[in-house]
């Protein structure tokens, strides 16, 4: 029945596009549960908000829930002053936070030419890159960046490399779907390595069922740069088929990622890209679908302080 219900718009608008092969089973167990060298009662969350971001009440809901503060700022770009304020404030509001949680959304549009370059644009700021850098490197900072913000991170280097760096032609990178169109549906994903402290509510094995919503969210990687982030644990979650095994169906893996990734790390874990969006959870949210909604993320940011 539903392969007669997919059957008449197949031609026209492809509901996925399988790639030969099998990915790899990653398992990565080396990590250790790490924790801030300080302590803070309430750690505070800071949540930019661009033009066309849409996710940021509920990464709010979800952080505040988890017993974080959390700070949305929306960036202004309508005139230079405004972007000349965005900048200066964004800047002291990153140096009093602890985390910085980047939402999903379509800024500007993805465009020109892909998605998050606006974000990417605004991070490589001297001032706010600097803030960012100094709560990375000094005050033992997380980062989180779901969807679009995913996009921004790996446009800035923050991941895979763990620092904001400009990017090569052949450094791994984020682009449009296999199928060539929006991908909206709900999906499996692995925990595959326990290096990242954003995980560490979860056990390697764990599955979990989680909506995805983007144009652009197909990871590629040169291969030795892929088994580097797989020998290192950066590797964080696959997409999985109903077995537990990582996939290349198009049903499973919607956009098509090299190795079925859907999140990639820092080197030290502290920073973590993925795509589907593990903050769209909540009573009787997509009750009707099996599986495990809550990953316990939001949780793991922030008992990583406390």
């Amino acid at each position: 029945m539903i392969n007669e219900w997919e059957k008449p718009l197949e031609k026209v608008f492809p509901i996925k596009e399988d790639i030969e092969g099998s990915p790899t089973n990653i398992i990565y167990n080396k990590g250790q549960v790490a924790r801030s060298r300080g302590r803070i009662a309430k750690p505070r969350v800071l949540i930019p908000a661009f033009p066309g971001t849409n996710c940021e009440y509920d990464t709010k809901k979800a952080f505040e829930e988890a017993g974080g503060e959390a700070d949305i700022f929306v960036f202004r770009n309508l005139t230079s002053a405004d972007i000349e304020y965005s900048v200066k404030e964004m800047a002291r509001r990153i140096n009093q936070s602890q985390i910085v949680a980047i939402p999903g959304g379509f800024s500007a549009g993805d465009e020109p030419d892909g998605s998050g370059k606006f974000i990417a644009t605004v991070f490589r700021n001297p001032y706010i890159k600097e803030a960012v850098m100094n709560m990375l490197k000094n005050r033992d900072g997380l980062m989180l960046g779901i969807c679009n913000g995913f996009q921004a991170l790996i446009k800035l280097g923050l991941v895979p490399y763990g620092e904001i760096r400009d990017m090569e032609e052949d450094s791994p990178t984020l682009t449009f779907n296999k199928t060539g169109h929006h991908a909206s549906t709900m999906v499996m994903t692995k925990v595959v390595s326990n290096l990242s402290p954003w995980f560490s509510n979860a056990k390697v094995g764990d599955i979990y069922t989680i909506p995805i919503s983007h144009g652009e969210g197909r990871f590629i990687a040169l291969s030795e740069e892929m088994k580097k982030l797989q020998d290192n644990g950066q590797i964080a979650t696959q997409y999985v088929d109903y077995e537990g095994k990582p996939s290349y169906d198009g049903f499973f893996n919607p956009n098509g990622s090299m190795e079925a990734v859907e999140a990639i790390t820092s080197p030290d874990g502290r920073i973590l890209g993925k795509m589907a969006h593990s903050e769209r959870i909540g009573k009787n949210i997509c009750k009707n679908i099996p599986g495990l909604k809550e990953q316990k993320i939001f949780e793991a940011g922030i008992n990583y302080f406390l």
